[in-house]
């Protein structure tokens, strides 16, 4: 039964664009210089909202969730790896998140970053507890804290002007722009989870894409910005200087809890596509548990790697989708594995590692995704078809 509406989809994303994660990778732009930075910033996040935008439709439109779109064009058993693949960087996010959030916290009031894991974790199992449909006042008023005091802190770091530097050189403009495209790209194998719930699910989706995307380049400006001005790329401390205090703890803690809690939420129901034994629910608290666990255990400082692990995996997957439901319009989810999809993906993968090496002026998902995806529509118009056409609502 669809029951979210476009408002709380709207509430939903806010939340996980108002990250310290994404604070935090905008400061590696600060290298660019403050107008080259922002265009990068705008560049990746026009890409990789766009890419969410075509997973979010066909999850709505199908009243699918993510990893059930997935089988769709890899078949009910080949598309059990990708939902593997996702529990598992939606677990490593909810670790990181709580490791990041954790660590911020500590530079404002030391009390020991293990014990912010556990108070952010367990604020996190309540969010969990209450669901993502029933959150209601207490979403509300945490996103409209959140609204104020993000705007309180953008106000703080370019109260002055907009900051000037000189770009020196350590971050080319296409790494940049891949860095922009990885934010939202690690969304996309999510968001229909959300999209698959809305009363309207065409309107639901444009205004989750939106609604992130401008406030994840928000969140990308406001950590180029701190660094550029302050020479500082950890957040917390720029906080600690603006005499944010007990602020600078809210927004620190439900940022993070309010992202948070959409990538264990989204693990448990991507859990579910590999047993019907699963029950999502109690999947999201247990990662919520394990990744407060390792986030107390482990050094997370540098998501770089991961990120572009995530794009390597995820962006050809989405591009055989784009193909076989918006252009092939074929329907794959009877089969037990598509092996001409699972070959196309691998093709893709494997560019993407080898573009990685190549500084391309847009980054590297964009030729990697429309190199698969015209593979995928070749594919798709020469060999034999045995497929269902694909249902449109």
């Amino acid at each position: 039964m669809r029951t979210m509406t476009n408002f709380q989809s709207g509430l939903v994303w806010f939340g996980a664009g108002v990250s310290i994660a994404e604070i935090l990778t905008g400061t590696y732009f600060a290298s660019l210089g403050f107008v080259r930075g922002l265009l990068a910033i705008l560049t990746g996040h026009v890409i990789g909202c766009a890419m969410m935008l075509f997973a979010g439709l066909i999850g709505g439109k199908t009243g699918r969730s993510a990893m059930e779109t997935v089988k769709m064009s890899f078949g009910g058993k080949g598309g059990l790896f990708f939902a593997l693949m996702n529990v598992l960087q939606l677990l490593g996010w909810t670790a990181i998140m709580i490791y990041d959030g954790a660590a911020a916290t500590e530079e404002i009031w030391g009390i020991g970053s293990a014990i912010w894991a556990v108070v952010i974790g367990a604020l996190i199992l309540l969010w969990i507890a209450v669901g993502v449909t029933n959150l209601g006042v207490i979403n509300k008023i945490s996103m409209a804290a959140l609204f104020i005091l993000t705007i309180v802190l953008c106000v703080i770091i370019f109260g002055h002007g907009i900051p000037s530097s000189a770009p020196d050189g350590t971050l080319s403009f296409g790494a940049a722009v891949e860095l922009a495209v990885a934010m939202p790209l690690s969304w996309l194998p999510l968001i229909s989870d959300y999209t698959r719930e809305a009363k309207e699910p065409v309107k639901a989706t444009w205004t989750s894409v939106v609604v992130y995307g401008l406030i994840s380049c928000w969140m990308y400006v406001i950590g180029m910005g701190s660094a550029i001005i302050t020479g500082e790329s950890d957040i917390a401390k720029v906080m600690v200087k603006a005499g944010l205090g007990i602020a600078a703890l809210v927004i620190l803690i439900l940022s993070t809890v309010t992202t948070t809690f959409l990538d264990a939420w989204s693990c448990g129901i991507s859990a579910q596509s590999l047993s019907p034994k699963i029950k999502g629910r109690e999947t999201a608290l247990a990662v919520t548990v394990v990744g407060t666990i390792l986030a107390m255990l482990f050094n997370m400082d540098d998501i770089t790697n991961f990120l572009y692990l995530i794009g390597s995996v995820f962006a050809p997957m989405i591009a055989v989708q784009i193909a076989d439901y918006f252009i092939l319009k074929k329907d794959h989810f009877s089969e037990n594995i598509n092996v001409r999809n699972v070959v196309i993906w691998v093709i893709g993968f494997v560019l993407y590692r080898i573009l990685m090496k190549i500084d391309l002026p847009l980054g590297n998902t964009l030729p990697d995704m429309l190199i698969t995806t015209a593979l995928s529509v070749v594919a798709g118009k020469v060999s034999p078809s045995k497929e269902k056409e694909g249902k449109k609502e």
